[in-house]
């Protein structure tokens, strides 16, 4: 007969992800108890979209691990990458994954996806925010080329038919600093736009064209407020600042996913997403989950990753590590409320398997 903690964890993940179940692994972790005898202090820094979530779980934790102190940072997912493979914070929280160059270079840092967030394409026109214009890929290449430079331009009108578009300049805004949602953002323009594919690519940081009207934001309250103050503006910002979206009364994007289909970032679109690429999720978990085929997907979907070093200096702060991060990923009603509340979705079984075998990497040298 199964254990009252195995069928309750079950039906967690069947309520979330159509039945899948845990494995014995997992059943072994949630059993796991967590003690220092000593206090610790870990360093954390990177996503600002993870930011919101890293400021739950720390404060969570702390109140059944008093001993363990973790410093918060929301520099950016680059920096937080960087800053892991310089040594000088033990955890990057990222949305972008490492290259397979980087990864090369550094073969002791590991990619660890903690749960499943997006982006959305937000703006602020005037008389229009409370409706959903309809975008897609190339159109949206074109607004942060510059070659579609107005609110009325045909290709944005042929999408809209019937809407009144205002004749006024496009203000495009982009991150400055090295970004994640920079990462997934061009990743949808990349895989949707081939011209962008052969001009410009995607990465944390690219070079983006000169577009005179745009302007430069950094972290995602940043970029809300840049949108809030800039009528006729329009920003990719993190799923976890929806509700500053909304009180700040912006609009949000319908967005063409790859399957032809006008869809809103709503949970079930981004769980669609997530669930008809996540099924790919290689051993080492760096995947994009970005323009998924798949029937009424969201098309700017991400794994939101823990980026650590697997050869920790101090066997107690490998510990440290290890004790936290299977905590932030343990499949619990406490969790999925936290992670609902900043509109991200918790792992599915089988990248949770595979995050907490990356996790039990992480030892000391």
């Amino acid at each position: 007969m199964a254990s009252p903690l195995k069928c309750r964890v079950r039906r967690l993940w069947s309520r979330t992800w159509a039945g899948r179940t845990l494995g014995t692994a997992a059943i072994a972790m949630l059993a796991a108890q967590a003690a220092f005898a000593e206090p610790m202090t870990l360093d954390e820094t990177g996503s600002t979209l993870m930011y919101p979530v890293f400021t739950t779980w720390i404060a969570q934790y702390a109140k059944a691990h008093p001993d363990v102190h973790i410093n918060l940072g929301a520099t950016g997912s680059e920096d937080g990458i960087q800053q892991v493979i310089a040594g000088k914070v033990h955890i990057g929280a990222s949305d972008a994954y490492m290259s397979d160059a980087d990864i090369r270079k550094h073969p002791q840092i590991v990619n660890i996806p903690l749960a499943i967030a997006a982006q959305t394409v937000n703006y602020n026109v005037p008389g229009l925010n409370a409706i959903h214009l309809k975008l897609d890929g190339p159109t949206l290449a074109g607004i942060y080329s510059g070659t579609v430079h107005a609110w009325d331009a045909p290709q944005i009108a042929a999408l809209n038919p019937g809407v009144s578009l205002p004749h006024q300049t496009i203000v495009p805004i982009r991150r400055v600093e090295g970004s994640g949602d920079t990462f997934v953002f061009t990743q949808f323009l990349t895989f949707s736009t081939p011209s962008w594919e052969s001009d410009h690519g995607y990465g944390t940081t690219i070079s983006w064209p000169n577009v005179p009207s745009g302007i430069t934001a950094t972290g995602n309250q940043g970029m809300v407020k840049a949108l809030q103050s800039t009528n006729y503006s329009i920003a990719y910002v993190g799923v976890s600042y929806s509700d500053s979206i909304e009180q700040a009364k912006l609009g949000t994007a319908s967005l063409k996913n790859g399957a032809g289909e006008f869809v809103l970032p709503t949970k079930e679109a981004i769980m669609a997403g997530a669930a008809s690429l996540g099924v790919r999720t290689p051993a080492d978990e760096r995947l994009t989950l970005v323009f998924a085929p798949a029937s009424g997907a969201w098309p700017l979907v991400n794994y939101e990753y823990a980026v650590v070093s697997t050869e920790q200096s101090d066997p107690a702060v490998a510990a440290a590590i290890r004790r936290f991060l299977l905590w932030a990923i343990l499949p619990s009603e406490d969790n999925e409320a936290w992670l609902n509340a900043a509109h991200f979705i918790p792992l599915p079984p089988h990248t949770w398997e595979l995050s907490q075998a990356q996790i039990q990497l992480i030892k000391s040298r």
